[in-house]
Formats: structure tokens, sequence, C-alpha cells
């Protein structure tokens, strides 16, 4: 079994598992492009290691990131492509992953900010009462 990803004009409409008989018995069977659950920014990790391990196969890495419904499929790359969150942030075309201007806060705290579209920045977040985590 595989993973399968329905690509109609560019955008992943459905991803499925499935056997690539299945996928060839469809009548529009180059709608469907094989990806990969445990490849992101390029990189396929071993399934369910814990913290994230490299595969020592890296041509298991397929399209660059296991895409979801609504993400673009550059052709020409040859990779998925999520929808870009925030309009400040780059792509960066090795990763095929969006980056923010500015380096994320170096307290290695990532639950304890958001970022700002507004002013380009991290932003701690804050309690209900005011307070900051």
């Amino acid at each position: 079994m595989a993973h399968f990803a329905q690509v109609i004009d560019d955008i992943v409409e459905q991803v499925i598992v499935a056997e690539q008989d299945f996928i060839d018995g469809l009548s529009d069977s180059s709608n469907w492009i094989q990806c990969s659950y445990n490849t992101r920014g390029g990189i396929h990790y071993v399934a369910d290691s814990d913290p994230k391990t490299a595969s020592a196969d890296q041509s298991k890495a397929l399209r660059k990131n296991f895409p979801g419904v609504g993400w673009q499929y550059d052709s020409v790359n040859d990779a998925f492509v999520a929808p870009q969150a925030f309009s400040t942030w780059v792509l960066n075309t090795t990763t095929f992953l969006w980056e923010p201007p500015v380096p994320f806060p170096d307290d290695y705290k990532p639950h304890l900010y958001r970022y700002d579209d507004s002013t380009s920045s991290f932003v701690s977040i804050e309690y209900d009462d005011g307070g900051t985590y």
C-alpha cells in the first residue's frame, strides 16, 4: 500500500492509501501522484521515530512533502507545497516549506509564541487575564 494524491489543475483534491494496481485501473490515473507520509522538507523520516530520525534510504523521500487537501502540486519541481499561511513568509525552494522572515525566538519554547503577520514577528501568547506564559 502507498499514499496517492489526486491532483486536478495543480491542486490536491484528496489523499488516499491504495495499491498501485488500483490507481493504474482508474480512468483518470494520470491525476494520481504517489506521495510519502514520512517525507517533510525533502527528507524521508523513519516511521514513528521519536525524535524524528532521517531514513538511511532517502530514495523514499517523494515530492518534498506529504500533501494535504488544498495543497499545490508544483510539477516543474515535483513538489507538494502547503498554502501560504502568512503573507510575509517565503517559500524555501530546497525544502518547499514556508519560512518566516525572522528567526524563531531562541528560548526553545515554540508553544509560547504566535506569528504576527502585521509586524513580521513572533509575539508571546497571552493568558486571557493579560499575563504571558
